[in-house]
């Protein structure tokens, strides 16, 4: 971010150059605006400056100027601005205390920011400062804020609305007119028809449009549809404190208190949850529409920052703009509120709008090779203009420079795209980011969530494990039929749970609804309550009555503590009712729940139990329980959950039974064969994913299966990674937070070998496929969303299991419940990436012959149809049935495809030259008019022409014309290759009737005899026929055929040899050439080394590791390299970043 300040006398030479260059100037500071603020202004500092220099932080870097504007912000009461701000430190406080009351910013990707005097930068506005306190939320926002104060807020924030103009067709069009390519097309257009070539012209003007018309109609289709999106939820009527009635969702502004006073409200803002408690559907976050349960922020005094006190759970306070609420629960006499945090484009719903319209730049080094070889074309084209001048000027004849750059291009990958991403909607793969479909085309490693991803959303009930005293029972199988008795196991099943009622029916966790279901309970709505105010006047959020006898009425569900991701496990304070006593239930992962037991409570039989049924692929959760004094009822919502959750008595294990999808196996099969590497990253149990790992095929029968187990460092002993052959040991269950730096010199070999990926939370996850992509791995993640958001963002290709067409989880969400979506997606990739690269090599070849026709004759005149049907004709290929084991090259500038289109080139020009000159050594060839002929009797042709020949009727052009018609077609035919990404070419119906139309077309343009033909098409072939003598022509046209039938073999089978993978395999051996992927590179480096598996050893922090090959890290002492698919190495500790 830099600072310039404009000045006058800069502007004034600007404006005159704009006239002198007739605006090519101003063309070039449009496409240059970095150059643009460089002549314009000069370098201040931010707090003068009048335009801001910012540059993106992708690979790009490009530059960009934003104007910095100036509000003042005024209120009706004298009391000055600064003084009405509640917290007088907040960015908008600092931003209100410049001198004379104005406040400057800058807008940037719809999102505002203000000039902060303290820090001496521009800082985000429309969000709260996330350096307050819970108390400071509670305090300086609880009451809500004064009209004077809200007022200043909106002017400095701005409104809070995500509005997305639905931009005139007309501004679309000049935006893209102004292209850099267009305008070059533009001017070669002028040229052309000044020098007559109005049918080519006239072909190159359609194709330009057809292009414009493209983009054009895909960016007013995306801004109708991103308006509808936003549209809807700006003009949200929501009730505000200290405010009669309701009020606009637009007026709200950060610091707002809004009531949350009715059901099935779709949220218009983000929001902190200060008191009370809701119930919201979250699929437009997560894609998964499962009901999550919010709690208000605590009131804490002490100043560490909310978020931070709240920790990798600090979302279960917060409600997102777009979701919905589906129900309110108040906590006794206070109403449901919450503190506005975010608004506008700040928000959930605003990320979602953003990541569509400013899409983050993928795959930059195929942008970059994709402009190396436009400037190879160019730089050829260059010789053959520089040929053409000299010829031209040796001649004494005029000459204007104007260079063929293809002008189907942009539209061809433009309809590539369209076509692949209307095809995955079809298969019911929502996509929005097209530019994602080419890179899902490389995909060679794919990472899973478990639970509703590889196996079933619905849990079957298998047992239960009670515990008394300190040994386990006799297990309870729920197949039995028999009721479970009352004790404090039932109790914990019929109230540990996040379960709602809409309309009837019961919503939330697929577990708790089974678990809820084996109780034979039923539950009740609020509404069905008659009094749902317990002793001590507390109000219960749902109750559950029994629906056999039991010696109690019902359990009131007085206060939740939602699952949380980072403690893996939910407690819930009930009161039985009628009773005054409190209980606390606790379920999780049982490694977890015995930490909070007391120990005497556990049965020391508990880890070899607990692999017992894990080892079997069970899910199994523990249960634990405790009661609470009867006087502690009117705090109840005010109780912390470090105070609850400790020293509770073990009740037992829950026994559930997680199936596979039926698709599973096949599909991780389909991959395997493919060559592509799958990877399970969960957070469930490590033997339980292990099991089901084995169970889906992930991992084989056969296969050594390590265990990688870390240890936090102590006061005698640093950190450590074990490394342990799974079988021969008991698996440690004690969790330690291990800080990720203390495994860097182990994780790279984790990674490149670990297969399943156990207790991995969701920031774990997200960092892991980072980790992935350090590697050089094209990552693909697909989950249900609900704790993979982070990786699925953040993957290359990341495919959210939803019913939704989008949302902000991942890039693609299917329809599909199943993970049948990924090779489907994966195929189409593969698809569109081998048609854009088809149709690169193809219009780059199309032009290159056209160039050295100009050369050879100094005009052409092609059948340009030719190229205009050709986009949509490559892109109607279908992808094949079948993925193939390995991947189509990503890379522009590959040796296969740059001597592709070297080879095809070279033979065309040689064809052409050979014709060129065998037609003029013809014995009836006149050199000196190239518009007749010499018969045998010395009498030119020209002589019994009926009418005067154009420019372009000659024999020359006549015979070139067809030749090189057939060769673009043998070219096409070639460049449309199937197998092994594509459908075969007579799939395609489109294109291969196009090409045996244009076969027919030149065939009867060859022997149709018919004038009336020759001269609209400006050749003179007619002559051939009528006054030739037969034994010239014949031989004329024998030598044709056998040059003609030379070059289509030659084109076939060179393009065949070209593509053959098993001759660069030989090449790549023969010349002993590396892949430079890191991954691989590390793959090398084990293979060098005997002393791996490091089994049954203990590596300590301490060791130092030795870096080698660039960023690859290894163990000073070695690893040996093992196949992937033959070695498990599990995570399953905790790993911090």
């Amino acid at each position: 971010m830099l600072g310039y300040r404009t000045e006058r006398w800069r502007q004034i030479l600007c404006i005159f150059g704009y006239v002198c260059s007739f605006g090519a100037l101003r063309l070039l500071f449009y496409w240059k605006p970095g150059l643009n603020v460089w002549c314009h202004c000069v370098p201040c500092n931010l707090d003068t400056a009048d335009v801001i220099l910012l540059r993106t932080t992708d690979e790009l870097k490009q530059h960009f100027g934003k104007k910095v504007s100036e509000i003042y912000p005024s209120v009706q009461s004298r009391t000055p601005a600064h003084h009405i701000i509640t917290d007088k430190n907040s960015i908008v406080g600092n931003s209100i205390m410049m001198p004379e009351g104005k406040v400057r910013y800058i807008n940037v990707h719809k999102i505002r920011y203000v000039w902060n005097s303290s820090d001496n930068t521009f800082m985000k506005v429309g969000v709260l400062d996330e350096g307050l306190s819970c108390s400071d939320v509670h305090t300086k926002f609880g009451l809500g804020l004064s009209d004077d104060e809200q007022e200043i807020r909106k002017q400095i924030c701005g409104l809070n609305k995500i509005e997305v103009e639905i931009k005139p067709i007309w501004k679309l069009f000049v935006k893209e007119i102004f292209n850099a390519f267009y305008v070059f097309q533009a001017y070669s257009l002028c040229i052309w028809l000044a020098s007559g070539y109005l049918e080519y012209a006239m072909a190159i003007l359609i194709m330009a449009v057809m292009s414009i018309t493209a983009t054009i109609y895909n960016l007013r289709m995306q801004s109708v549809k991103l308006h509808k999106m936003a549209a809807s939820y700006n003009s949200i009527m929501v009730t505000l404190l200290q405010k009669n009635g309701e009020v606009k969702s637009q007026s709200l502004v950060p610091g707002d208190v809004i009531i949350l006073a009715r059901n099935n409200l779709f949220l218009p803002c983000d929001a902190i949850l200060i008191s009370g408690g809701c119930t919201v559907n979250e699929g437009m976050l997560t894609g998964e529409s499962i009901p999550v349960t919010k709690t208000p922020l605590p009131h804490i005094s002490n100043s560490v920052p909310w978020k931070t006190y709240s920790g990798d759970d600090y979302k279960r306070h917060i409600l997102f703009c777009g979701t919905k609420v589906i129900q309110t629960q108040p906590h006794g006499q206070d109403l449901v509120k919450a503190v506005v945090v975010q608004t506008g484009f700040n928000t959930a719903k605003g990320d979602l709008v953003r990541a569509i319209l400013f899409n983050k730049p993928i795959n930059v080094k195929l942008h970059k090779q994709a402009i190396k070889f436009l400037v190879g074309l160019l730089m050829i084209s260059m010789c053959a203009v520089v040929y053409t001048a000299v010829i031209y000027t040796v001649n004494g004849v005029s000459y204007t420079i104007t260079i063929s750059v293809n002008a189907v291009l942009p539209a061809a990958l433009t309809v590539c795209l369209l076509y692949a991403q209307t095809r995955l909607k079809k298969k019911g793969i929502f996509c929005i980011s097209p530019q994602r479909i080419n890179v899902a085309g490389q995909l060679n490693l794919v990472c899973f969530d478990k639970t509703g991803t590889l196996t079933e959303d619905i849990l079957d009930l298998h047992g239960i494990v009670p515990s008394k005293g300190d040994c386990f029972q006799d297990m309870y199988y729920f197949s039995s039929g028999n009721p479970l008795p009352w004790g404090p196991m039932l109790g914990a099943m019929a109230s540990c749970h996040s379960l709602i009622i809409m309309d009837g029916e019961k919503h939330g966790d697929p577990l708790d609804v089974k678990m809820f279901e084996g109780t034979r309970w039923v539950t009740m709505e609020l509404d069905d309550l008659t009094d749902s105010r317990n002793k001590g006047g507390a109000i219960s959020c749902s109750t559950a009555k029994p629906g056999s006898k039991v010696p109690v009425k019902g359990i009131s569900i007085l206060h939740q503590f939602p699952f949380s991701s980072t403690l893996r496990c939910m407690s819930v304070i009930t009161q039985i009712i009628g009773e005054e006593n409190l209980t606390v239930y606790l379920k999780g992962a049982p490694e977890t729940v015995i930490r909070y037991c007391k120990p005497e409570t556990v049965p020391p039989s508990f880890l070899e139990r607990l692999d017992c049924y894990t080892s079997q692929g069970f899910r199994v959760i523990g249960l634990a329980y405790r009661s609470l004094e009867a006087e502690l009822l009117p705090q109840v919502q005010l109780l912390e959950r470090e105070h609850v959750e400790t020293e509770l008595t073990f009740l037992g294990l829950l026994i559930m039974e997680n199936r596979l999808k039926p698709e599973t196996t096949a599909v991780l099969n389909e991959l395997s064969n493919a060559n592509i590497r799958t990877v399970m990253v969960t957070g469930d149990n490590l033997q339980t994913a292990l099991t089901v790992g084995k169970n889906c095929g992930m991992i084989s029968s056969d296969s050594r299966i390590i265990m990688v187990q870390a240890e936090e460092c102590t006061e005698d002993e640093p950190a450590s990674v074990s490394w342990k052959i799974i079988q021969e040991i008991q698996l440690n269950r004690q969790q330690t937070n291990v800080c990720f730096m203390q495994l860097v010199p182990w994780f790279p070999i984790i990674l490149l070998n670990g297969t399943i990926f156990a207790r991995m939370t969701p920031r774990q996850k997200s960092h892991l496929i980072e980790e992935f992509q350090k590697l050089d791995y094209y990552v693909g993640m697909c989950g249900d969303g609900a704790n993979d958001c982070g990786a699925l963002k953040v993957a290359h290709a990341g495919i959210s299991l939803s019913e939704l067409e989008a949302s902000v989880a991942s890039p693609f969400t299917s329809n599909i419940p199943n993970i049948q979506c990924v090779p489907l997606l994966i195929k189409e990739g593969r698809n569109a990436l081998v048609t854009s690269f088809s149709m690169f090599k193809f219009l780059s070849v199309y032009n290159l012959i056209g160039i050295f026709c100009v050369a050879l004759l100094f005009w052409v005149l092609l059948l340009l149809l030719l190229l205009i049907y050709k986009a949509p004709a490559y892109s109607a290929a279908l992808s094949a049935p079948k993925l193939a084991p390995y991947r189509p090259s990503g890379h522009l500038l590959s040796p296969p495809l740059l001597l592709s289109v070297f080879l095809h080139c070279i033979f065309s020009i040689i064809v052409q030259t050979t014709i060129f000159a065998l037609l003029q050594y013809q014995p009836w060839f006149n050199d000196t008019d190239v518009f007749s002929a010499c018969l045998p009797s010395n009498h030119s042709l020209a002589n019994i022409t009926m009418k005067e020949p154009k420019y372009a009727e000659t024999f020359l052009t006549s015979t070139m014309f067809p030749v090189t018609g057939f060769n673009f077609i043998i070219i096409a035919f070639v460049f449309s290759k199937g197998t092994p990404f594509r459908q075969p070419l007579y799939t395609n119906y489109l294109h291969s009737l196009a090409l045996v139309l244009q076969v027919v077309f030149y065939i009867f343009l060859l022997f149709a005899d018919f004038e009336d033909v020759y001269t609209a098409m400006e050749v003179i072939l007619e002559l051939f026929y009528k006054y030739l003598p037969p034994t010239a022509f014949t031989r004329l046209q024998r030598q044709l055929q056998h040059i003609f039938g030379c070059t289509n073999f030659f084109l076939v089978s060179q393009d065949g040899f070209i593509e053959n993978r098993k001759f660069w395999l030989w090449i790549k051996k023969k010349f002993n050439y590396k892949s430079k992927s890191q991954y691989r590179k590390l793959q090398r480096l084990l293979e060098k080394d005997r002393s791996w598996p490091l089994l049954n050893t203990t590596d300590y922090a301490s060791r130092t590791p030795s870096a080698m090959d660039g960023n690859v890290l290894v163990c000073c002492n070695g690893i040996q390299h093992i196949p992937t698919k033959d070695l498990i190495v599990p995570l399953q500790e905790e790993i911090h970043v």
